[in-house]
């Protein structure tokens, strides 16, 4: 499998992870840590710093705004 195959099957593990659970992965969950949360924030990193292949960027900004719409709110702010 070339690193392409591995990045489309993470994003779509990702995808469906948020719109099953209706929710963004959580940092203190082992399981969701090492496998989504930990990918979100490398790629994110990764866009930022320009450094994202470019036919990815489009893709992971979809994910991104899922992400935004299940963002968690600060209940006491």
């Amino acid at each position: 499998m070339t690193q392409d195959e591995k990045w489309i099957a993470r994003y779509n593990e990702v995808m469906t992870f948020i719109m099953t659970n209706k929710r963004n992965p959580s940092k203190y969950d082992a399981e969701e840590r090492g496998g989504y949360y930990t990918w979100l924030k490398h790629n994110r990193k990764q866009m930022n710093a320009g450094t994202l292949k470019p036919e990815r960027v489009e893709k992971f900004k979809e994910l991104l705004a899922l992400c935004e719409l299940y963002k968690h709110k600060n209940q006491w702010v």
